[in-house]
C-alpha cells in the first residue's frame, strides 16, 4: 500500500528508529524510500543567502542522508536522495505531492537539529498541511515499532474526515491481514445533568455505534476482521486506553479544515493523539473536501 514513501531526515535524534521503520514498510511491499534534507535558508540565520553558506547547508544535508542511507542499506532496501533548499515545512509537503508520494514518514519528538524542530512542530504542520497520508512515529517510547502492523485501530464519529479515515484504515488493514479496531466515544463531559442531555446522551451513544456499524458493513466487505468499541469519556484518553487495552500497532485518523493554510487535525482529540501515542499514528486528509 505504500510504495513511494518520503523521509524527511535532519540527523536529529531517534531518527534511526525511523528509518528503520520506513525500512520495513518498504520491505513489506516491495518498494523505495526516498530521504529527503531540507537546507533551511529561511532560518534568521541566513537573512541573506550567499552561495558559501547554502554551500554549507547542502553539503551538511548530503552527509545526513549518506548517514540516512546506512540504515536502508543494512535493511537492503531501495532508496534515492534529494537535497533541497527552502523553508521545511512547505518543502516537505510540496514535494510529497509534486512526486506523489505514498506517505510520509516523521517522528514527533527529540531535540533540534539543522531545521529547528523536525521532530516536533515542523512535523505537526506537515500533518496539518499535507494532501498525502503521514506517518508519525514517536521516539523514545519503551514501545517497540512493528511492522507489518497486526492490530490497527481507526476512531470514528460518523464525520466526513472520519469516514475517510476509516476507508484508509481498512485498505490498509486489508493490505497487511490485519485486525482493525474501531472505536468510537461518546463524550459525556458535553452533557449535562437534566432530561434533554439524558435523551441527547441516548442519542450519542446510538450515532456512536451508528458510526462504528458503518465501518463494520466496509471492513466485512473486503474480509477484514473487526473488533468494536464503543466507550465513554474523554475521546483522548479512550484512545490511549484502547491502544494499551488491546496491544493496538498503529492508529489512523482523519484531518479536516478549511484549507491548506489553515487546516487543523480533527479536533484536538488527534492532534494530542499524535503528540502522545506510543505507536505510528497515519494522519490521511479528504482532499475533495
Amino acid at each position: 500500500m505504500y510504495e513511494r514513501i518520503l523521509v524527511p531526515v535532519d540527523g536529529s535524534e531517534g531518527s534511526e528508529e525511523v528509518l528503520y521503520h520506513a525500512g520495513e514498510m518498504a520491505q513489506r511491499t516491495g518498494g523505495e524510500v526516498t530521504l529527503l534534507f531540507v537546507a533551511d535558508t529561511s532560518r534568521d540565520s541566513v537573512t541573506v543567502v550567499e552561495d558559501d553558506v547554502v554551500d554549507a547547508l547542502e553539503q551538511e544535508g548530503s552527509g545526513v542522508v549518506d548517514d540516512a542511507a546506512e540504515v536502508l542499506d543494512s535493511l537492503g532496501v531501495g532508496y534515492s536522495t534529494d537535497v533541497v533548499q527552502g523553508d521545511p515545512v512547505p518543502t516537505i509537503v510540496d514535494y510529497a505531492e509534486r512526486y506523489d508520494y505514498d506517505a510520509v514518514v516523521m517522528p514527533t519528538q527529540g531535540k533540534a537539529g539543522l531545521s529547528k524542530q523536525l521532530l516536533g512542530s515542523v512535523t505537526e504542520k506537515v500533518v496539518r498541511l499535507s494532501e498525502r497520508p503521514v506517518v508519525t512515529v514517536r521516539t523514545g517510547t519503551e514501545r517497540s515499532l512493528s511492522f507489518p502492523y497486526e492490530r490497527v485501530l481507526v476512531a470514528t464519529d460518523g464525520s466526513s474526515a472520519a469516514t475517510y479515515a476509516a476507508e484508509h484504515a481498512v485498505d490498509l488493514a486489508a493490505s497487511l491481514d490485519a485486525t482493525l479496531h474501531v472505536l468510537s466515544v461518546v463524550d459525556d463531559s458535553l452533557l449535562g445533568l437534566d432530561v434533554r442531555s439524558a435523551l441527547s446522551g441516548a442519542e450519542a451513544e446510538e450515532a456512536a455505534e451508528e458510526a462504528v456499524e458503518n465501518v463494520v458493513i466496509a471492513a466485512e466487505s473486503r474480509d477484514v476482521e473487526v473488533e468494536t468499541h464503543v466507550e465513554h469519556g474523554s475521546p483522548h484518553e479512550a484512545m490511549l486506553d484502547a491502544i494499551e487495552s488491546y496491544d493496538i500497532d498503529a492508529v489512523v485518523m482523519g484531518t479536516t479544515g478549511k484549507g491548506a493554510v489553515d487546516r487543523i487535525l480533527l479536533g484536538s482529540v488527534a492532534e494530542k493523539t499524535v503528540r502522545t501515542s506510543p505507536v505510528p499514528v497515519v494522519t490521511v486528509h479528504n482532499a475533495s473536501e
